[in-house]
């Protein structure tokens, strides 16, 4: 079966400056934000609606994630497509496969004689949605990467140095330990457990996840995700879990609640988790590097983005790319993306942006909140932390889910559970060749 008809028959599947288009037009921007974040969104919206007459966006909350991607892959069945459309990184090898689907973003942006420039967006962010050749394929957005989050107190409490050394995952071991004898009910949770854990975990290690560079080199790819480091961080977890150090509240980011209540010490999140966190927390908190096993040569290195990028749909009257163009390059420009990346924790998506925001002294006065970007950017990224671009992926972080909660829950070792998700994972990277 051809991609295409896949994509139409399953459930899943700039600059700083900006001009207005000659043509009026309304524009539908489905998206994944609720709360804080669903906030800024609407910000972003009336700010660029109101600096213009020319056109007007009409932004829709479509669910989480995978939500949003299953409304817009229904919608471009019935005809009835928006005009641009939030994926999440794991959906990026889906949508390239999706002929006639998407428009992208660099033809957009030809058409429309837009003044874009793709070497303006910082490289480890770029390189996700970019063709081999630096053709881009989506707009990055909102993109992030996992860091530690701290709760202070809940450290101070505890008779511990709110600023001791957690760099290793041995060091955050003796942590936990100390949290939990001093009776912390929640020494450590985490959110997005596969992305963190073992996707992240393997580019922070420079450690295949899968072969063929992750999916960049091609579709005929296989899961490397049960390698010797990376069994033993998931058993070091399930340990944990067992010994009552790590709580485990859920897929997604469930744990965000447990930590933003001061419930538990250590958080294992998204760098995005700064708009929530800032906005609730009551306690006095901190953010550092994901921590590594200094056992492992190379790392760190550095981790991979997630989060969301945005796709033009096909199927739109021209006057309406001409709005888009003008929209994405609005939501690129250094003022509006450097108020995005210190707003949200975001990282900021182009070069201009997180300058500004060094020299408006943000990160000065918010001590931490650069830390994410140096993570991605101090080194030069590998083969291995580039990213992944794997078919079906959506549905391998399900079997992954699965795998890693029966290493939580006590039912399997690690080694038994990576195995199993190896397998199980590489039939569906096989099925996804076969259809491509």
């Amino acid at each position: 079966m051809k991609l295409r008809n896949l994509f139409l028959s399953t459930a899943v599947a700039a600059t700083s400056v900006w001009t207005a288009a000659a043509s009026a037009a309304e524009i539908e921007f489905w998206h994944a934000f609720t709360g804080r974040l669903g906030e800024l969104v609407a910000e972003q919206v009336e700010t660029f609606n109101s600096s213009q007459s020319e056109h007007k966006v009409v932004a829709s909350h479509k669910g989480n994630y995978s939500e949003t991607l299953n409304a817009g892959i229904a919608a471009f069945r019935a005809g009835e497509q928006p005009n641009i459309l939030m994926v999440f990184e794991v959906g990026t090898a889906t949508m390239m496969a999706a002929d006639g689907a998407t428009k992208p973003v660099y033809k957009v942006m030809e058409e429309a004689g837009a003044d874009f420039n793709p070497d303006a967006y910082i490289g480890s962010v770029k390189g996700y949605y970019t063709t081999t050749d630096g053709k881009m394929l989506s707009l990055p957005f909102n993109s992030s990467t996992p860091v530690l989050w701290v709760n202070r107190d809940k450290l101070k409490e505890a008779g511990i140095d709110p600023d001791v050394d957690m760099s290793t995952w041995e060091q955050v071991g003796d942590v936990l330990g100390q949290l939990k004898s001093n009776g912390v009910d929640c020494p450590l949770t985490t959110a997005w457990q596969s992305w963190i854990h073992l996707e992240n975990f393997s580019a922070y290690h420079d450690t295949p996840f899968a072969t063929k560079d992750n999916g960049f080199a091609g579709t005929d790819t296989e899961l490397a995700l049960n390698s010797p480091l990376q069994v033993k961080h998931i058993q070091a977890m399930g340990d944990w879990a067992q010994d009552g150090k790590f709580f485990y509240a859920g897929r997604r980011n469930e744990g965000g609640a447990n930590f933003r209540s001061g419930e538990c010490a250590l958080f294992t999140e998204s760098s995005a988790g700064y708009a929530g966190i800032k906005n609730e927390a009551k306690f006095d908190f901190g953010v550092r590097p994901l921590p590594y096993w200094s056992e492992a040569a190379g790392a760190p290195q550095n981790t991979i983005i997630g989060g969301a990028s945005l796709w033009v749909m096909e199927g739109h009257e021209s006057d309406e790319y001409k709005a888009v163009a003008d929209f994405l390059n609005f939501l690129s420009s250094t003022d509006i993306q450097a108020k995005w990346h210190q707003d949200t924790g975001y990282l900021p998506i182009t070069t201009a942006a997180g300058e500004k925001t060094k020299a408006d002294g943000f990160y000065d006065a918010n001590p931490g909140t650069d830390i994410a970007v140096i993570q991605m950017t101090a080194k030069e990224p590998t083969a291995n932390s580039k990213g992944l671009r794997l078919g079906s992926f959506d549905q391998i972080r399900g079997i992954i889910d699965e795998e890693l909660e029966a290493v939580w829950s006590g039912d399997k070792t690690a080694q038994a559970a990576l195995d199993s998700a190896k397998e199980r994972g590489d039939r569906l990277l096989r099925r996804f060749e076969q259809s491509n």
